[in-house]
């Protein structure tokens, strides 16, 4: 017998002892079983549930709809969003004009490596962009994020050791078990042309690849910011401007100050 997941977000209009409990019970009646339950936002709950049959969660959603107590604000099958949303108590922010950009501070990386995680399981092509200021956490993120998703990673480009500028892959780096690390202020500043023409190569392979600065990336480059399908936004704080002056001055000089693009 097949199962459906649904994911179920109520918010509390008026709240009273055992109001939790009364709708598990009327759940459990109807046959549909709950998998997690967790706060999503001040006075809404969010919760993943199971059930073999459609019928059951309209029944459910029609007799609720009759309850002062409750609101059903969403009621539908679990996107990437809701999941997280259950797992961690809380959403993710989300540009309401660019749908596809997530915002995320520091505090919230947790979050953020598990939400990169789903993204990177991926069989298919996904380009990603990540932007936000040096020593933030991004690198760091997408290498643990790869971890979690059980995936190798390769920088094509990067400074965060010493600095990587690849201009060809070995037979086994061509993988889309891989996760492919550029940094678009270091890419775009190359002369090298086997190295771009690797970048265009490796964009054209059914893997995820992960572009920090993607905005520097597309201003010197064939590739637009429409060609990307997620946009990640890493501040300190929600207040904190993502500005381009200091991101090139760390990127022209290493830790001993000898330019890299002599």
């Amino acid at each position: 017998m097949m199962h459906k997941e649904w994911y179920l977000e109520y918010e509390i209009k008026l709240n009273r002892p055992g109001l939790l409990g009364d709708i598990s019970s009327l759940l459990g009646t109807l046959g549909i079983s709950i998998i997690t339950i967790n706060g999503v936002d001040q006075g809404r709950r969010g919760l993943l549930l199971k059930t073999d049959n459609m019928e059951k969660v309209g029944r459910f959603e029609n007799i609720v709809k009759q309850l002062e107590e409750i609101e059903i604000t969403k009621l539908r099958t679990p996107q990437l969003r809701d999941r997280l949303a259950v797992r961690h108590g809380r959403y993710i922010k989300r540009d309401l004009d660019d749908r596809k950009t997530f915002r995320f501070v520091r505090k919230e990386l947790g979050i953020l490596v598990d939400f990169m995680a789903e993204l990177f399981k991926e069989e298919n092509h996904c380009l990603i962009g990540i932007r936000g200021m040096p020593r933030v956490g991004k690198t760091e993120s997408v290498v643990a994020a790869s971890v979690c998703a059980h995936k190798k990673w390769l920088f094509l480009s990067s400074t965060m050791i010493k600095q990587t500028v690849r201009s060809s892959l070995f037979k086994g780096e061509y993988d889309s078990n891989y996760i492919y690390i550029i940094d678009g202020a270091v890419s775009v500043k190359q002369t090298d042309m086997k190295h771009m023409q690797l970048i265009k190569e490796v964009m054209t392979m059914p893997a995820v690849k992960v572009v920090e600065h993607p905005d520097l990336f597309v201003e010197n480059s064939e590739f637009t910011l429409e060609d990307f399908d997620y946009i990640i936004e890493l501040r300190e704080s929600e207040d904190q401007q993502i500005t381009y002056e200091q991101v090139s001055k760390n990127h022209l000089f290493n830790n001993d100050g000898f330019g890299f693009f002599e």
